[in-house]
């Protein structure tokens, strides 16, 4: 009688490097050029072509994955806002060709027209191990699959072939099992040097005009940085009557998974382009068009302090800038080589004067665009100047000035109006194009709740329509005063 023997998934594993190791590209000379240098052309012309953002460190992208007459300088409007090198990358799709409960991850190195893409053979080793009941290779689940071989070009762009991936199809609409996935990839999320990179279109085949309504719909939700919201927002899509609406979001599962890792932390999802395939370089049918996405993620900064030495340097300075600007009407100059580096952060902050315990000024800036040093001499002249509440401070009042600085920390993203803590956070919002700020004070001296102040805040400072405060941008920092 012959003995019966099952592979295990570790084992599964050296089966499959001893056979066949490369997954051809299979696409070139359809979703993009067949020929080398026509290639190179292309990506040269579609980084070209994207404009430039601020430099952040970023831990996911999310990038359509058409043929790139139609979808190349939307990716590459992501992909250029790499700027350093990554332990892994964590290329993610959903499977366009079968369905099954569960995740397919290939052990394979990819092949495209400019190289081998390495992929880490160990981690998909340890995966493959760990989670046998998640994670399987099922060649068919990426043989013919599209939506991760057109993102290595641009990576290649890049990186060259100095550069490892984790090739990974979500082949289930469970969202169960999607949970269970971002719950074994969370150690490698939470790792620094790895990269996720989500691969997804928008809306499939409606007309031009419901296109942009629909993927606007779909993009504000993956701001929000919330699973259920995103979830919610496809539903609705689905039940606007929208002629032709096939999905929001072909991709929704890998989405999905991204918002499922990123949830508890204050990430922040910057929209960094958006077109559809009627204005793109492609046919430019406006009858049935796809939507197709740039966005990218990362880390907002959310612990800013100040130690005594750099409170009393900051004062040391207010004190210095207003008493020459009153006294000689000029404005000092600073070595900031001479200063600790942290006070060349860029930081919003308020200067108050106080005359024997009464306003004698206040002038704030609130958005970060200058180094906090440079922003604190300016707001010591101005309160002392400018304040149209009170006439300009004179050489007589300076012995009986006091000078109070509130260093407004940097501000992060909150999905809702429950993540404001009243008495610690001030409070940011913005929506249509109007947008307005409130100090942590004004919420503990007025007694208001949470929602209180942040309705007051959309409606009276910001002048947003009370119908739309459900839908402003919420953004929390915090206020160093002494």
């Amino acid at each position: 009688m012959k003995a019966l023997f099952l592979l295990s998934p570790f084992l599964l594993f050296f089966s499959l490097l001893a056979g066949e190791t490369t997954r051809e590209c299979v696409v070139c000379g359809s979703f993009y050029p067949a020929d080398k240098t026509a290639l190179r052309i292309e990506l040269q012309n579609a980084f070209s072509n994207a404009p430039e953002f601020s430099k952040k460190d970023i831990k996911a992208l999310i990038v359509p994955h058409a043929g790139y007459i139609f979808s190349a300088d939307v990716a590459a409007t992501a992909y250029r806002t790499l700027h350093r090198k990554y332990k892994n990358i964590f290329l993610i799709g959903a499977s366009h060709y079968i369905n099954f409960d569960g995740v397919s991850i290939n052990p394979k190195n990819y092949e495209t027209l400019l190289g081998i893409v390495q992929t880490n053979h160990s981690l998909v080793k340890k995966l493959l191990h760990k989670y046998p009941k998640l994670f399987h290779y099922k060649k068919e689940a990426h043989q013919q699959e599209h939506s991760l071989e057109v993102q290595l070009p641009f990576l290649q762009f890049i990186y060259k072939n100095d550069f490892k991936i984790i090739p990974i199809i979500l082949a289930t609409s469970n969202i169960k099992t999607i949970q269970q996935t971002a719950k074994a990839l969370k150690p490698y999320f939470n790792d620094k040097d790895n990269l996720f990179i989500i691969s997804s279109d928008l809306s499939h085949y409606p007309n031009y005009k419901d296109a942009l309504v629909v993927d606007q719909h779909t993009l504000k939700s993956i701001t929000k940085n919330s699973p259920k919201l995103f979830l919610d927002t496809i539903k609705n899509n689905a039940h606007l009557g929208i002629n032709n609406l096939q999905t929001s979001a072909c991709g929704w599962t890998a989405i999905t998974l991204l918002l499922e890792l990123s949830k508890k932390k204050h990430c922040r999802y910057e929209i960094l382009q958006y077109k559809n395939s009627a204005q793109t370089r492609g046919y430019g049918d406006k009858n049935r068009v796809v939507g197709y996405g740039a966005i990218r993620m990362y880390e907002n900064e959310t612990t800013f302090t100040l130690n005594d030495q750099e409170k009393k340097e900051l004062k040391e300075l207010a004190r210095l800038a207003l008493y020459e600007a009153v006294l000689h009407d000029k404005r000092i100059s600073v070595d900031a080589s001479k200063l600790s580096p942290k006070l060349s952060k860029h930081l919003g902050t308020f200067v108050t004067l106080k005359e024997q315990g009464q306003l004698r000024g206040c002038i704030g800036r609130f958005e970060p665009n200058a180094p906090l040093y440079e922003v604190i001499i300016d707001m010591a002249i101005s309160a002392s100047r400018y304040d149209n509440r009170f006439s300009p401070v004179t050489p007589e009042e300076l012995s009986n000035i006091e000078i109070e600085i509130s260093v407004l920390t940097p501000r992060h993203r909150v999905n809702s109006v429950d993540d404001i803590v009243v008495g610690k956070h001030g409070i940011y919002v913005s929506y249509g194009g109007r947008n307005g700020t409130y100090l942590p004070q004004v919420a503990t001296d007025l007694g208001w709740n949470k929602e209180q102040f942040f309705y007051s805040c959309c409606v009276e400072k910001a002048g947003i329509a009370p119908e739309h405060c459900k839908d402003a941008e919420l953004y929390v920092y915090e206020a160093i005063v002494f």
